[in-house]
């Protein structure tokens, strides 16, 4: 199982890299960032489970940020950490968007706590169905509808088939037999081919072109593998 990334947006050298060994000595994948203009394109990547969001940072509100990070990915958990006490700038996050604000000092075992809660809370939500994430790519399974950075994908029906049951296992190599049975029919005998230009159908529409790096990856006579983003430290 893949540790969720934390992404920590905190320009304070003292509290940025404490948290940073405390998530890190708790199983997760932390990167710690000191301004909203490097945390936006992180989260427009889509290497992020969840943001610990400082919202005093030196070029950006941490509520304008916020705003700009859902924009973007809609249904990320934003953890807001700030000075601010008052009700209102209580009030005024959590209409942004964040799923919690806490204010500091804070015990670092409740926040360690918090966030586990969240994590586990998109885990369930992303289980049942409704959205799968991966990298810039979302999937609501329900509605059968697909989006990238670039807004809302067109797919058939067939295609759109392929790229949930990749998504479902993003990160994994899914054979050919298992793509042609959970897609096509678990009794199809027919050739394979079909699943070789709905593959490079799906990757056109997308977005990608021939020769351009591609979020599916082929493994020549084994399946495909829809590739899971790597953080960058």
């Amino acid at each position: 199982m893949v540790s969720p990334r934390v992404l920590i947006v905190e320009d304070d050298d003292l509290i940025g890299p404490s948290l940073q060994r405390a998530l890190e000595a708790s199983g997760y994948i932390a990167e710690r960032v000191g301004d909203g203009a490097t945390a936006l394109p992180r989260v427009r990547d889509g290497a992020v489970d969840l943001v610990l969001l400082d919202l005093g940072l030196p070029d950006t509100d941490g509520i304008d940020l916020a705003r700009a990070m859902l924009t973007s990915r809609p249904g990320l958990p934003i953890v807001m950490l700030t000075a601010r006490a008052e009700e209102a700038d209580v009030v005024t996050g959590l209409h942004a968007g964040a799923v919690d604000y806490v204010t500091k000092p804070f015990r670092l075992a409740e926040l360690l706590a918090r966030v586990h809660a969240h994590l586990r809370a998109a885990r369930e939500h992303d289980e049942q169905g409704r959205v799968i994430g991966v990298g810039d790519l979302r999937v609501d399974v329900a509605a059968r509808r697909a989006w990238t950075a670039g807004g809302e994908v067109e797919l058939r029906a067939r295609e759109f088939d392929l790229l949930a049951r990749l998504v479902r296992s993003a990160g994994e190599v899914v054979t050919r037999e298992q793509l042609m049975s959970d897609v096509w029919d678990e009794h199809w005998n027919g050739s394979t081919k079909t699943l070789d230009v709905h593959v490079a159908s799906l990757r056109r529409r997308l977005g990608e072109e021939p020769g351009m790096p591609s979020r599916i990856t082929a493994l020549r006579g084994v399946g495909y593998r829809l590739e899971t983003p790597m953080i960058r430290i």
